[in-house]
């Protein structure tokens, strides 16, 4: 097994970070679209769709590809088209090529996750759980830094300025090409022999799919929150488009030291029990963000992000345990499909929006911890910490 490196694992970060600032940035951009194309909710919420089918849904797709044969080149092609296709959203004047480029920047994203967990696993060493969160928080970073940065642009330079949003991702292109070598070499020394009589347990698909739907709760409110924050306080309220991305980016950057705070409690507690625990006290916190205003709501914002998407490096870890032998497709169901899944039912709330309002639209998304802590509760998940758990199988063939 390679040792933990800090450094590689934290390049690997960075990339995470520029790939995920234009999948966070999409959501906040959309109000501009909306207005630029003169488009309804349901016709912006379609644009959420694609985003999310390309970019989400079809990960588990490149990460089955992934598993057959390694292909590096993905990290940086990925990350540049995911720049690419964003970048140049404020040039189109049709709805359809508004689409073929979300689509562009979705098929980035979708292609760099797969490859980049995998690639993040040669490197973590004797600290697996520590070493995921740190890629992680890449993403999660990106995510957050993504709707404040474009709404920036787009408000003191004009929305014809996006194509600047292109910078994060020329910068890691070439930083990534430039140490190609040394991530050659870890994959290189992490390979393993596949045993293919080895088959899944019945079980575990039931373990599985729960998990996925888990994940599609909380997928669902947390891309319905970075949605419907701005629409609400922009086109709904007509108040200041950098305060509505502001609001995006706590609820977002909560979510970044929820992801590193929360992987040693998650080891300490038991993987589902800190699940179920997220579920309950997000179930408490969500309604509060209705009845509070001004620096608190702030801070409840940051709170419900740290407990929401602090199980983001928690479901890998579970979904690639379920799945020791397939890490590719582990990764995309958990960061593609699931969340993919979620934020496409975010659609369902532009529908709402257009019949009954945004305000109607946002409180809805209320309902979803109770769904995500029922579904909780019933997922049966082997949980290393307790005592006489005989462990999970590594693909090596290990016990771990």
């Amino acid at each position: 097994m390679r040792k933990f490196n800090l450094k590689m694992l934290f390049l690997l970060s960075l990339g995470h970070l520029a790939t995920d600032i234009y999948q966070g940035a999409l959501p906040a951009t959309l109000p501009f679209l909306k207005e630029n194309l003169s488009l309804s909710y349901a016709m912006a919420g379609v644009i959420l769709m694609a985003a999310n089918f390309t970019s989400s849904l079809i990960q588990p797709l490149f990460g089955y590809f992934s598993d057959i044969r390694e292909k590096p080149f993905l990290l940086p092609a990925g990350c540049f088209c995911a720049g690419i296709g964003f970048s140049l959203l404020s040039l189109p004047s049709s709805y359809a090529m508004v689409l073929v480029l979300v689509v562009i920047s979705g098929l980035g994203v979708a292609s760099f996750h797969p490859e980049g967990y995998k690639t993040a696993a040669n490197f973590t060493g004797e600290k697996p759980v520590m070493g995921m969160a740190i890629f992680s928080v890449g993403g999660n970073l990106g995510v957050a830094l993504g709707p404040i940065i474009a709404v920036y642009i787009i408000q003191y330079f004009g929305f014809s300025s996006l194509p600047a949003v292109i910078i994060p991702s020329l910068l890691f292109t070439v930083v990534i090409l430039i140490y190609w070598k040394k991530i050659a070499t870890g994959r290189v020394a992490a390979k393993v022999v596949k045993d293919d009589s080895y088959k899944i347990p019945r079980a575990t698909y039931v373990s599985l799919f729960l998990l996925i739907g888990i994940v599609m709760m909380r997928s669902w409110i947390q891309t319905g929150l970075m949605s419907y924050i701005p629409f609400y306080y922009i086109n709904y309220l007509k108040g200041d488009p950098l305060y509505a991305g502001a609001l995006v980016s706590v609820f977002l950057l909560g979510g970044v030291l929820g992801t590193l705070g929360g992987a040693p409690v998650a080891d300490t507690l038991g993987h589902k029990r800190y699940l179920t625990i997220s579920m309950f006290l997000a179930t408490l916190v969500l309604p509060l963000i209705f009845i509070t205003q001004g620096m608190v709501l702030f801070v409840v914002l940051g709170l419900l992000g740290m407990i929401v998407i602090s199980t983001f490096t928690v479901t890998i870890v579970m979904a690639q345990r379920l799945l020791p032998r397939n890490l590719g497709i582990a990764s995309g169901l958990m960061v593609g499909f699931a969340i993919g899944a979620g934020g496409i039912c975010v659609t369902l709330l532009g529908v709402v929006a257009d019949d009954f309002g945004v305000p109607f639209a946002l409180r809805s998304i209320a309902v979803l911890p109770l769904l995500g802590l029922i579904l909780s509760l019933m997922l049966r998940y082997p949980d290393p910490n307790r005592k006489g758990h005989p462990g999970f199988t590594h693909r090596s063939g290990q016990r771990l």
